[in-house]
């Protein structure tokens, strides 16, 4: 089993990149992918994703990287150990990247660069568009090598 496990708050403008590709996915399902939306708390969802047990796991939140607006990269746990990578979850991503590692030999984290995550902003044009890139990548099967490392 593959699982999209996305993360992100629908308040805080393009936070919100996790939960709208996670309600596309629930909207119009992708064969071979089973959609978590972990919103503001993942670490609650983490013994659900144990249960599912998924052969490949992408993790998909937003992150401050300092490339363009809606960009997307393949996130390391070593680049959020090294590089200043800004989420607004309190939980820290190195130890959901941690956690996740454990139940997954084939973890996958992109990040979607935010152009805002200020409250109540609506998701911006470049991260929607980032969206729906993610989405036909999946529907084309889930080949993130296209996407350059953070």
């Amino acid at each position: 089993m593959n699982v999209v496990f996305t993360v992100g708050s629908v308040l805080r403008g393009d936070d919100a990149a996790g939960p709208a590709l996670a309600k596309r996915l629930a909207d119009a399902p992708v064969e071979g992918w089973t959609v978590v939306d972990g919103g503001q708390t993942p670490e609650d969802d983490l013994g659900h994703l144990r249960r599912l047990a998924p052969e490949r796991l992408l993790l998909v939140d937003a992150a401050a990287m300092g490339h363009e607006p809606g960009e997307i990269r393949v996130v390391t746990a070593d680049d959020v150990a090294t590089q200043f990578l800004i989420t607004t979850h309190t939980l820290p991503i190195a130890f959901l990247l941690g956690e996740l590692g454990q139940l997954c030999d084939d973890v996958t984290f992109l990040g979607i660069q935010p152009a805002t995550t200020e409250f109540f902003d609506p998701l911006s044009a470049p991260v929607r568009r980032a969206v729906d890139v993610l989405y036909a990548c999946l529907e084309r099967g889930g080949d993130f090598t296209c996407f350059d490392p953070a």
